[in-house]
């Protein structure tokens, strides 16, 4: 019997140690799809003594690649996250202390959110500063999968020369991500 428990530990220990944190993406995460969030400003002239702003929202697809491309030589903290996800929720005042205390880094959040609409109404209703793009493939999305995602909120951080430094944190609080920041 003690054979047996030791055989199953063993095997479970050795399983762990060999999860590798990976230090750049996949081929198949690069090239999944998302659907970035903008919203574009437009002032109309209804007469000489009024302006009205209207905000129309911007809607693109755009391939991961081209996300961490935009960004290139930055450090970039990705937030995994969804507006229905009580931890999510409650680790916001935590992000939003670290990004005002990293005004150089970049901040981008990934949303699960299962509708658009969802994702857009709590972007705007919660005042996330940042970019903002919606996973379109989900849970069984190609980046997800990478990420081996069975809960959220995740948190990875990429350096400027774009390797992750930080792979699948599920808490922002981590002394880890901070002192990283730092360097």
């Amino acid at each position: 019997m003690i054979k047996y428990i030791l055989l199953i530990f063993t095997g479970f220990f050795l399983g762990n140690c060999s999860l590798k944190n990976p230090t750049e993406f996949s081929k198949e995460a690069l090239n999944d799809t998302f659907i970035s969030f903008g919203i574009k400003n437009q002032n109309q002239n209804q007469n000489q003594n009024q302006n009205k702003t209207e905000r129309e929202i911007e809607r693109e697809e755009v391939l991961f690649k081209d996300i961490l491309s935009q960004n290139k030589g930055k450090k970039i903290v990705i937030d995994v996250w969804a507006s229905w996800c009580k931890d999510c929720l409650e680790s916001l005042p935590d992000v939003k202390k670290l990004q005002a205390e990293n005004p150089t880094v970049v901040f981008v959040y990934l949303s699960l959110d299962k509708d658009l609409e969802s994702w857009e109404t709590a972007v705007h209703r919660l005042n996330l500063k940042g970019q903002h793009y919606f996973m379109q493939s989900g849970w069984e999305g190609k980046f997800a999968k990478f990420l081996g995602v069975n809960w959220i909120p995740r948190y990875l951080l990429i350096a400027e020369n774009g390797a992750i430094t930080v792979f699948n944190e599920t808490k922002i609080t981590d002394d880890f991500i901070g002192k990283i920041l730092k360097k």
